[in-house]
């Protein structure tokens, strides 16, 4: 049995909705396919964007989006993007696959997305081979509510008010495909274009900077302290990846020492915060820059006979364990993490949605995303955990990994997930600073490579569980590999 006190009267840092937040690149069937199918599609659609994806991402409350990359946006220029769709600039998207950009998805139709689905627009601007010039251009383009030329070419585009953009990237892995610069270069170089990514009007902007790739410390040491004072936020990129980067395994059949050794990977994003957080506090004590993880997830192998380019693959129980993990990591660490961007949206790596023609499937990771969302904007709660352990084959990870909030209504949520992948574990709850009238809760559960598919998209879904009070404490049974989140009123 393992045993969990909160205590409800503890209530901490606010646990950002943007935590939930995803990401959208111009990858395989992310934006063509999967979110944008254009006006004349026989597909239902509003405006060109797939009603059935919008009413998904609407359901578990999508906070923010990130477009239009990844390694696409720093060789992204965004007026090949606008104006009437069947005179825009083509171009080989050289990192995903060779293919041939239309650019039909631009900027109205990423804005467009976001008023459907009601989330903050989060673009990240191109460093690498882009000018500050173009930058600038582009944020008042998008944000300048006056006479300028931006302006007027946005109202002859057919939007004459201006949009609200609260989240700007500058530049993406600048480090690797966005440049390959030095931190001291890249750092040189963000100080000169922030200067010119203005805020116009109301639109305030949080500017964000490139942060590291996984533990490249020095990375973030010289950024923050040559750039720190300039930006509001510094990215993270970190994925996990069983195997190796050069043979990673199957999506879909592993053994149970792989099951393990991707949750062993997954958990290391605890040490990745905590470390960049003390670097970090060492040239922002006050936490005024947030960590942004904007690029998380599971990397597989592709799906067999699928283009390697496209990086689609599928999405099964072990994938909902992983992001329920990292969700968890991410809550207890809401003082300094402040926005979070699963890689991807739909169709891509970790995707929370996989499209086929006019057919849509929500993924188990969907389900994980779905189970935690009553964590949005609540407050951080202590909790102590007291679990043994599980594994194989030398990987061992904490049998049992939690979080809980408390919501601006008092209610409390406490989402645990069982990280063996057989075998029911018996959760002891216990609340101090609060008397449940009664707690109920939902649960993911199946075996590690049970997934939703076309011919079957609903094997995996939460249904109701048990919880009984049992003297002064409650206890639920959670399966071997399973999400549950629970809610205390």
């Amino acid at each position: 049995m393992s045993r969990l006190t909160v205590d409800a009267r503890s209530a901490g840092a606010v646990i950002n909705r943007n935590l939930y937040g995803n990401f959208s690149e111009h990858l395989g069937h992310c934006i063509y396919g999967g979110v944008f199918v254009g006006e004349d599609s026989a597909i239902p659609n509003v405006n060109g964007m797939r009603t059935d994806v919008v009413e998904a991402l609407r359901a578990i409350r999508l906070p923010v989006l990130r477009w239009p990359g990844g390694c696409f946006a720093d060789e992204y220029h965004w007026k090949d993007g606008i104006g009437p769709r069947g005179q825009r600039k083509k171009m080989v998207n050289t990192h995903w696959g060779g293919v041939t950009e239309d650019n039909s998805f631009g900027t109205h139709e990423f804005m467009e997305l976001c008023r459907q689905i009601g989330c903050e627009p989060y673009i990240n601007g191109n460093l690498g081979s882009g000018t500050v010039q173009e930058m600038s251009e582009w944020m008042e383009y998008l944000t300048f509510d006056g006479v300028s030329p931006m302006a007027q070419l946005r109202a002859a585009n057919g939007h004459p008010d201006p949009w609200r953009v609260k989240y700007f990237g500058v530049g993406n892995e600048n480090w690797g495909c966005g440049g390959n610069m030095r931190p001291s270069f890249y750092a040189d170089n963000y100080r000169r274009y922030q200067t010119y990514v203005r805020s116009y009007g109301e639109n305030r902007v949080f500017k964000i900077a490139c942060g590291p790739n996984g533990d490249d410390y020095d990375w973030t040491r010289e950024v923050m302290e040559i750039a720190g004072r300039y930006m509001q936020g510094l990215s993270l990129h970190y994925y996990t990846v069983g195997g190796t980067w050069e043979h990673k395994h199957s999506a879909t059949q592993f053994t149970r020492e792989e099951y393990y050794e991707l949750l062993e990977k997954a958990l290391f994003m605890e040490e990745l915060i905590v470390k960049h957080t003390a670097v970090m506090d060492r040239f922002d004590p006050e936490h005024r820059v947030g960590l942004v993880v904007d690029e998380w997830g599971t990397w597989h192998q592709v799906e067999p006979g699928t283009d390697p380019g496209f990086l689609y693959q599928q999405n099964t129980m072990r994938d909902a364990l992983v992001a329920a993990v990292t969700l968890n990591i991410f809550n207890r660490h809401a003082d300094r993490v402040v926005m979070a961007n699963l890689a991807q949206l739909v169709n891509v790596l970790q995707a929370v949605l996989l499209t086929r023609d006019d057919r849509m499937v929500k993924t188990p990771t969907y389900h994980v995303f779905d189970l935690y969302q009553e964590h949005q904007d609540a407050r951080l709660l202590a909790c102590a955990l007291d679990t043994g352990a599980a594994g194989a084959g030398g990987h061992a990870v904490p049998a049992l990994s939690a979080s809980a909030s408390v919501d601006a209504d008092g209610e409390v949520h406490i989402t645990v997930a069982n990280l063996a992948d057989q075998g029911a574990e018996e959760l002891e709850l216990r609340l101090e600073g609060c008397r449940p009238r009664e707690i109920r809760g939902r649960i993911l559960a199946g075996k590690p490579a049970d997934r939703n598919d076309f011919d079957c998209p609903s094997r995996v879904e939460p249904r109701a569980c048990t919880v009984r009070p049992e003297g002064e404490a409650w206890r639920v049974m959670l399966p071997g590999c399973s999400v549950a989140a629970l809610t205390v009123r």
